[in-house]
């Protein structure tokens, strides 16, 4: 299996435009920059899926050179799309996918419904090219081209601000209609037929729940959410009154501990906010764990 992390930091990115904190003016006079959280994953090297759609997806396909497409061709190695989200730093990057021949986006069925009706990616798409959405089952496992298994797992109902005045149920007349659903967050298990290499994906973890436990169970790497530093952090850095449980992530400082407990995989945090400081240093705790900071563009391989 092998990983390539194209992106490593939440919504807007590090440094986001319109923010002044010390980390944001930090990585302005460094040059350091960190681009929105996005992956890519493959079982045999040769299909490829990425794991979100960020808005800066365009550079960074170009900078993954797994996927560009072969001399004299116009088809690249990139299958499709799996979302953990509908949030728009997960799905905006859709829209740059419109010159594909195809492509399939796997999706829970209140997120394929918000990307049809309230941000209404898939009519969109459906203009330019032959986007074949299917809708996924936490706990069902979709078998993947080039031996790669994915099985998604439930991490929260917190739903995107565009999406909110939909209902909480989707209408009967809808195909994938499931009766109750808060499967508007989930994470990923990746498993490669053969030599049986594991990777967990979790970018929006609000708790740790008992499906997080089962699924870094045997994970041989966990890309895990790094969104804050600590849970008052952004009211601490920028002076708003949100903490991170309520926006659906758990800080770092948070989950170390629930790490410590669950020895084994690589934990690499990613998403992180741009005004995390573990964007720029990671600190002696965070290594103690047995985790650290994901890089930029970085590649996994998995035996």
């Amino acid at each position: 299996m092998r990983i390539r992390v194209l992106g490593t930091a939440a919504g807007g990115g590090l440094p986001q435009w319109n923010c002044g904190c010390a980390e944001c003016t930090a990585a302005r006079r460094g040059g350091e920059a960190r681009s929105q959280d996005c992956l890519a994953v493959s079982g045999d090297g040769r299909a490829w899926y990425l794991v979100n759609a960020s808005p800066d997806l365009r550079t960074q396909l170009l900078a993954a050179p797994e996927l560009a497409p072969a001399p004299g061709t116009r088809d690249t190695p990139l299958r499709g799309v799996l979302l953990t989200s509908g949030e728009l730093d997960h799905t905006l990057g859709l829209l740059t996918l419109r010159e594909a021949s195809g492509f399939t986006v796997h999706a829970t069925a209140p997120v394929r419904h918000a990307l049809h009706h309230a941000f209404p990616v898939g009519p969109l798409l459906a203009a330019y090219t032959g986007a074949d959405w299917h809708t996924v089952t936490p706990g069902k496992p979709v078998d993947l081209e080039g031996g790669l298994r994915a099985e998604a797992f439930a991490l929260g109902g917190k739903r995107p601000r565009y999406a909110a005045h939909l209902p909480d149920r989707l209408p009967e007349h809808l195909p994938d209609h499931l009766p109750d659903h808060g499967d508007w967050v989930t994470g990923y298990r990746f498993t490669e037929d053969g030599t049986g290499a594991c990777a967990v994906y979790a970018p929006g973890l609000a708790d740790w729940t008992p499906a997080m436990d089962a699924a870094v169970a045997g994970a041989d790497v966990v890309l895990l959410d790094g969104t804050f530093a600590t849970a008052g952090e952004l009211a601490d850095r920028t002076g708003g009154a949100r903490r991170s449980p309520g926006m659906g992530h758990l800080a770092v400082h948070d989950s170390l501990p629930h790490l410590a407990l669950r020895p084994g995989p690589c934990y690499l945090y990613t998403h992180l906010n741009n005004t995390n400081p573990l964007a720029r240093r990671t600190p002696p705790e965070v290594l103690a764990a047995g985790a650290e900071v994901a890089r930029e563009g970085e590649l996994i391989e998995l035996p």
